[in-house]
C-alpha cells in the first residue's frame, strides 16, 4: 500500500486503531474525565504513530509544542509521514516553539532547519515585552534565573506558552515527555487535560531513550548537534550541562538523561510548562506586587529624606517664622 508504512515496524497508517469511536466523540471538545479515561485505556499499548493519528483525528486546533529535543523530533517526523499517508496537503500539525532568548545557538538553528525540512508551520513566541536578551534583562534584570527562578520560568516558558495557546485557539498540544525520563514524568498518561482545559497528548510516553534515538537514526531525523558533544537533554544554556557520568542518588536508567538539566538540583525536574498554570500566575503576580510596593516604599523614603534634608537647610529666620 503506497504511503502506508510509517517506519520499519510495518505499521499501516490505514489500519484501524483500537476502537474509541463508539465511546469518545469526534471531534473531542471539552472532554469529560470518563472520555479521557476511555481514550487512555484504548491507547495504553498503542504505538506512537497510532496515538498521533488518534490525536489528529479527534482533537481540533491541535499543535505540537516542542523545543526540538529527541522525543519531539521523533514525533515531528512521525506526523510528517502520517500527514502524507492520510492525504493532508501539508504537515498536519503546526508547531509552537518558545524562544526563551537563552537557547543555545544550535537549538535555534535546529528549529529553523527542522521546520523547513518538514514543511511544518512554526509559531514562535517570546517572553512578554522582550524581543532580545538585552531587552529582557533591561525589563526584568540580569540573571533572573538565579535571583528569582520561579519568576524566570513563568516569564520565559509559561506565559509565552499560555499566550500562544490562547491566540492560536489551541485545544490540544502534542508534547515530548516520556515516562522513562523519571521525576514528574514517570506516571504521565497518554492523554491528559490540564487545569486550563488544554488536552495534552504524550505519544512517546511508553518509549525509552534507546527506542527514541533508534528511531531518529533509522529515519534520518535531524537532531541537536550538542548531542554529539555529550549532552543528553538540552534547555537554556545557563541551566544545561553535560552529564559527567557521576551517579545521582535515586536516579538511574533514562532518568539520568535529564541529569544535566538543573544539575545538582534534585528537587527540580520541570521548567514550569507542566505545572499548574493558575498557581504559577498567582505566585508571579504576588511577587510582582511585592516588588512594585517595595519600589514605591523606596521612592517614598527617598522623597521624605530629600524633604527632611531640604528643611534642615532652611535659614534660621525662616524656621522661626513657621
Amino acid at each position: 500500500m503506497d504511503g502506508a508504512l510509517i517506519n520499519g515496524n510495518g505499521l499501516d497508517s490505514h489500519a484501524p486503531i483500537a476502537s474509541t469511536s463508539s465511546t469518545v466523540p469526534r471531534p473531542l471538545v471539552r472532554p469529560s474525565p470518563s472520555e479521557i479515561a476511555q481514550a487512555n485505556i484504548a491507547l495504553a499499548d498503542a504505538e506512537p504513530q497510532e496515538i498521533l493519528r488518534w490525536a489528529i483525528e479527534h482533537i481540533p486546533h491541535l499543535y505540537q509544542t516542542t523545543a526540538f529535543g529527541l522525543t519531539g523530533l521523533a514525533a515531528l517526523d512521525m506526523i510528517s509521514k502520517l500527514s502524507s499517508s492520510l492525504g493532508y496537503p501539508s504537515h498536519a500539525v503546526p508547531l509552537i516553539f518558545i524562544n526563551t532568548l537563552y537557547h543555545f545557538p544550535e537549538t535555534l538553528s535546529l528549529a529553523a532547519d527542522a521546520s523547513t525540512k518538514y514543511g511544518a508551520e512554526m509559531h514562535v513566541y517570546m517572553p512578554p515585552a522582550a524581543m532580545s536578551t538585552a531587552q529582557f534583562e533591561q525589563v526584568y534584570g540580569e540573571r533572573l534565573w538565579e535571583v528569582d527562578e520561579e519568576s524566570y520560568d513563568f516569564l520565559v516558558k509559561v506565559e509565552p506558552s499560555r499566550r500562544a495557546y490562547e491566540e492560536l485557539h489551541a485545544q490540544g498540544v502534542i508534547t515530548g515527555r516520556r515516562r522513562s525520563q523519571g521525576g514528574d514524568r514517570a506516571s504521565i498518561p497518554i492523554i491528559e487535560v490540564d487545569e486550563t482545559g488544554l488536552i495534552k497528548v504524550n505519544p512517546l510516553a511508553n518509549w525509552s531513550f534507546k527506542e527514541t534515538k533508534a528511531y531518529i537514526d533509522a529515519n534520518g531525523v535531524p537532531y541537536n548537534a550538542l548531542l554529539d558533544q555529550g549532552y543528553t537533554s538540552i534547555g537554556d544554556w545557563h541551566s544545561t550541562k553535560k552529564p559527567d557520568g557521576t551517579a545521582v542518588k535515586g536516579v538511574g536508567g533514562d532518568a539520568a538523561e535529564r541529569a544535566g538539566r538543573w544539575a545538582g538540583r534534585a528537587e527540580k525536574t520541570e521548567c514550569g510548562l507542566h505545572k499548574d498554570y493558575f498557581k504559577m500566575r498567582a505566585q508571579f503576580n504576588k511577587k510582582k506586587r511585592e516588588r512594585e510596593q517595595a519600589a514605591r516604599d523606596v521612592a517614598r523614603g527617598n522623597t521624605l529624606d530629600e524633604a527632611g534634608s531640604s528643611n534642615s537647610e532652611q535659614p534660621a529666620a525662616a524656621v522661626i517664622r513657621q
